[in-house]
Order: C-alpha cells, then structure tokens, then sequence
C-alpha cells in the first residue's frame, strides 16, 4: 500500500509539475523556436516563393499538432500560413483577438523594432476549434516575420 501511495504521489507530482505550454500533447515554447528558425533557414536557402509554399502547406514539414508557422509582411500582408491558406494575400494589420488586442499590427511593430520576440494574445486552436492564450515567437526577415506559437 505505502509502494502504490508513493506511486500516486510521484505521478501526481509529474503532471503537477509538467510545462503548461505543453498540456494536451500541445508544441512548447522550444519547439516554436526551433520551427521558425528552421523555417527562416528554408526560406533564405530556397526563396520566398517555394518557402511560403511549404509553409502553407497542410502536409509540409512546418506543421506539427497545433504548431503551424505564419510569415506576415511588416504591412500586415499574410504571405504564409500554415493553418489557413484563405489567410495568404490578406491584408490582416487591424485584425484583433477575442480581448480586441489588434495583435497583427503590435507583431508587425514589434517586428520592425526587434530581431526576435515573444508576443501574447488570444487565437483559435485549430485542433480543438477553442480560442485560447496564445505565445507567438517570430523573428524578422527582411521584410517579413515568420512566426510560429504555442497554445498555453
């Protein structure tokens, strides 16, 4: 009995103690950035144009689970999206999240002013169709940023 209540503790502890940005089998804050550094690397190695085509495909190598990179122009313009290909030549710079963040036009500032960051807001999770708080990491390129986020 004292063996299986250590158990229970031990496992209870590992759940209590796991990362939150990983509940569900979700991405984690590592996994983003390593998708968007990957996919920077893509993009400078083989061109905008194959680059956005792989980002936005649905059976590319930038999709994993509910981490999908995005490339918005620093105009607001989607040039990639790996959720949602209705998305690519949409001008989204007024776009806001459920709280009326405009997170479009603050990702596009703060890509102007930053080589990397980290951004909060409120987004839908395409695998559970749920708007939740969402942590995007992006870096500039050229003109760009290419963002890839976790659901917390």
């Amino acid at each position: 009995m004292k063996r299986l209540c250590s158990r229970a503790l031990l496992a209870l502890a590992c759940v209590t103690l796991a990362p939150a940005y990983a509940a569900d089998g979700g991405a984690t804050p590592d996994q983003a950035v390593q998708m968007v550094k990957k996919g920077v690397a893509y993009i400078k190695a083989n061109g905008t144009t194959k680059g956005y085509a792989e980002i936005t495909s649905k059976a590319g190598q930038f999709r994993q689970e509910d981490l999908y990179l995005v490339v918005y122009g620093l105009d607001g313009v989607v040039h990639a999206h790996g959720a949602n290909e209705k998305m690519v030549g949409r001008n989204l710079i007024d776009l806001k999240d459920v709280d009326g963040k405009a997170f479009v036009r603050e990702r596009v500032e703060m890509g102007k002013a930053k080589p990397s960051f980290w951004q909060d807001y409120k987004f839908t999770n395409p695998e559970n169709k749920k708007v939740e708080p969402k942590s995007m990491y992006c870096e500039r390129l050229e003109q760009t940023v290419v963002c890839g986020g976790v659901y917390k």
